[in-house]
């Protein structure tokens, strides 16, 4: 029986939060991280259409049904989705799933991406389809956004599919036209769990997920525009307008944090690293002002880089929990460390992912 065997990596997105809902319509800055989820998938030669999906990081949550199950609110819809737009342009034999990752999960670094866009990479390579990595990237996105419910946009799926370690990845989530722009050198890009989890695909961080998603429509439609992100510096005082003052606050959070992501690609490629970690300061702060997603034990962990003299510092992922992205000189990065978590004790170091780009 045939079996193939493939993996994805998590990414941390450097700046770009919230901007990529269908709705807003912005730009991403996200890079691949050196954390991977391996899906091997085998043919058994039982029924057409039977799986099975197992995993040693969820031991005793095994999966065992039909690729057209409904989704069960368990990891393994994630799998099942993907394997629901695999079937829609392949005949999928019966097939047993195993999977091993070793992503941090509920940290804001998207092991569920990582996981979809690997369970397609493996399913391709058994059936040995022609998807390109966009094509990839789509299909993981169809599956968590339409199967699973995770009101997300494509930032995650395209880091993960297309993205490239060393560079960051400019996507515009309207046109999904993207290239790639180095990363400087000499950086270590520093991601530390808070200890606070979050689910985006259920529970209150979904419903908040949900509610501002609502939001931004609601903004977008108030505004008589096709999206958000269409909007500028010049368009403020039309936001600043709107009587609704939550509504208020989440345009002015996704127009300006894309238009700081326009401007840190450029400040990356100018090697500006001032410019880039104030941009990321001004991220942050947004996220916890106007989009409302950060908590206090985020919050403190951005306060402490602070207060150690790194100001390019922020709440990373989808918010209501997870881990801050930090960009640390590496001559710092091990002091940096020992100061901010002496003063957050429950603050884990995910990773501290050394840059080795070049400057154009």
């Amino acid at each position: 029986m045939k079996e193939f065997t493939a993996s994805a990596p998590a990414r941390a997105n450097l700046i770009g939060e919230h901007t990529d809902y269908i709705p807003n319509g912005g730009h991403v800055l996200p890079t691949p991280l050196p954390f991977h989820t391996e899906v091997s998938v085998r043919e058994t030669g039982g029924p057409s259409g039977r799986v099975m999906i197992a995993s040693g990081n969820f031991p005793g949550e095994t999966f065992e049904g039909a690729i057209g199950d409904a989704k069960r609110g368990a990891w393994t819809d994630y799998v099942v989705g993907c394997l629901q737009e695999a079937a829609k342009k392949v005949a999928l034999p019966a097939l047993d799933i195993h999977i091993k990752s070793d992503v941090p999960f509920g940290c804001g670094i998207s092991s569920s991406a990582a996981l979809c866009v690997g369970t397609v990479r493996a399913v391709k390579g058994l059936v040995e389809a022609d998807w390109s990595d966009v094509d990839i990237a789509e299909m993981a996105f169809h599956a968590e956004h339409d199967f699973v419910g995770v009101p997300c946009g494509r930032l995650d799926q395209y880091a993960s599919s297309v993205g490239l370690p060393g560079q960051a990845l400019l996507l515009d989530t309207k046109t999904l036209v993207f290239r790639n722009v180095a990363l400087p050198p000499g950086i270590a890009i520093m991601l530390v769990d808070c200890g606070v989890k979050h689910d985006l695909a259920k529970g209150d961080s979904h419903q908040k997920r949900l509610d501002r998603l609502a939001q931004c429509t609601k903004a977008r439609d108030l505004l008589g525009v096709g999206t958000l992100c269409e909007l500028g510096y010049d368009d403020l005082p039309r936001i600043e307008a709107i009587e609704d003052a939550v509504v208020r606050r989440r345009a002015r959070h996704v127009v300006t944090e894309n238009l700081r992501v326009l401007a840190f690609a450029e400040a990356l490629e100018a090697g500006d690293d001032a410019e880039q970690a104030e941009l990321i300061a001004q991220s942050h702060l947004s996220q916890r002002d106007d989009f409302e997603v950060t908590i206090p034990e985020i919050d403190a962990l951005v306060e402490s880089s602070n207060r150690f003299g790194v100001r390019g510092a922020r709440i990373c992922g989808g918010g209501f929990g997870g881990a801050i992205i930090a960009l640390v000189p590496q001559a710092k990065a091990a002091d940096w460390w020992t100061s901010v978590s002496k003063e957050n004790p429950n603050g884990k170091l995910i990773s501290t992912y050394a840059l080795a780009g070049k400057r154009n």
